[in-house]
């Protein structure tokens, strides 16, 4: 007897990807393995087991994956600087390369002719994760619900999800909810009162930082010793990846840090209104900045500073396996080696300051900067740069 053909499903276990599970199983003949990456997103496994199996699915596979997140897709962007429009720390962006690699590697172990997402038709993931599949598995059929199906809101889902016993959850005002992303670097918010930019958003939507209002009084001081340009210790403490990102998660949430209120350009040319919440990555991009302020030349500085917008437009729009992408990572990480030392931070009401910079580098140079001493430095050639460059002012 031949055997049902698979299809590999990226299943949150949450409404959207629970109605595709049904909806797959009624509109193709095939087998559908769901597929859950665990990047540090609330996760329940017993829930995403117990739903997948109420509608037969007999292979459920979870796998952890957040060292591997955090290592080598978040902390190579924190090196970029990475920052979309000004803002945007792009943690939804940079977790859809992972999970699609992650999906078709499994696609690929059972043999399976199709992997599905739960992305829909008019956002930025849908782009994220078939330009992935494409690099890892060109030969893979894509299916995408919501380009095909005919359910088509948001209303239309709940509807469908009713009709086929999929429980509706609902957001803490007792209503069917935001569109929420989250994984251990970011919390996103979409939807709902959101999409109307002059509406304010409601302090119930944030999941992962306190308010600024309602943050301790006193500041909490952390330092962040940086090894080759990755953090590596968080008050002198040694952390494998995800648990550093996880206690910085914690001390900047508590002291309402890493919230960002922004309507966005998407890849597809819609401007999108919607909530972030970075509060771990806030504090990296900054302590990063201020060891690389004072370890690095300012030509390799200001060639990174350069690059960020095309890198992280890169990063935005999918394009993470790019050949472009990689090319303007390795300027990014060409004198990482030189970026060591412990930055001391100050966090008090959604504010950080820079305390203190300790390196062993000679990168700053304590006796040409002083006031006190003018020996080092040689002034006498001051006057001859000043006329080179009031040349270039007519070029």
């Amino acid at each position: 007897m031949k055997s049902k053909k698979r299809i590999v499903l990226a299943y949150s276990g949450g409404l959207d990807t629970s109605i595709i599970l049904k909806w797959l199983q009624e509109n193709y003949n095939a087998e559908v393995i769901c597929y859950t990456a665990d990047i540090g997103q609330e996760i329940n496994r017993k829930k995403i087991i117990s739903n997948a199996k109420k509608f037969g699915v007999k292979n459920i596979i979870i796998k952890d994956l957040k060292d591997i997140f955090v290592k080598d897709y978040v902390f190579p962007m924190i090196r970029g600087h990475a920052v979309y429009e000004g803002v945007y720390l792009l943690g939804t962006s940079i977790a859809r390369p992972l999970i699609a690699k992650d999906q078709i590697r499994i696609a690929k172990k059972f043999k399976a002719y199709s992997v599905s997402h739960g992305a829909t038709g008019k956002g930025n993931d849908q782009v994220r994760f078939e330009l992935s599949y494409h690099y890892f598995g060109p030969k893979i059929k894509i299916i995408a619900p919501w380009r095909i199906w005919k359910l088509k809101s948001r209303t239309d889902l709940i509807n469908y999800a009713k009709k086929n016993g999929i429980s509706i959850p609902k957001d803490k005002k007792g209503a069917p909810p935001f569109s929420v992303d989250d994984n251990l670097f970011h919390t996103s918010t979409e939807g709902k009162v959101l999409e109307n930019p002059k509406n304010s958003a409601p302090e119930f939507i944030y999941q992962r930082t306190t308010s600024p209002e309602k943050a301790p009084n006193k500041p909490t001081f952390v330092s962040i010793k940086f090894k080759n340009s990755d953090p590596v210790k968080v008050d002198g403490k040694k952390l494998r990846p995800a648990k550093l990102l996880e206690k910085l998660n914690q001390l900047a949430g508590k002291n309402g840090i890493g919230r960002v209120d922004l309507v966005e350009n998407r890849f597809l040319g819609i401007k999108s209104r919607g909530v972030y919440e970075t509060p771990g990555g806030t504090l990296l991009i900054n302590a990063h900045r201020a060891i690389e302020s004072v370890t690095l030349d300012k030509e390799t500085m200001h060639k990174k500073d350069t690059i960020m917008p095309r890198y992280s437009e890169l990063i935005y729009n999918g394009y993470w396996y790019s050949k472009e992408r990689l090319k303007l990572q390795k300027i990014v990480d060409l004198k990482k080696n030189k970026v060591n030392g412990t930055v001391k931070l100050k966090l008090y009401k959604g504010n950080i300051t820079i305390e203190s910079r300790i390196t062993n580098s000679k990168a700053y140079s304590m006796k040409k900067v002083s006031f006190e001493e003018n020996r080092s430095f040689n002034k006498s050639n001051v006057e001859k740069f000043i006329n080179f460059h009031k040349k270039k002012l007519r070029n």
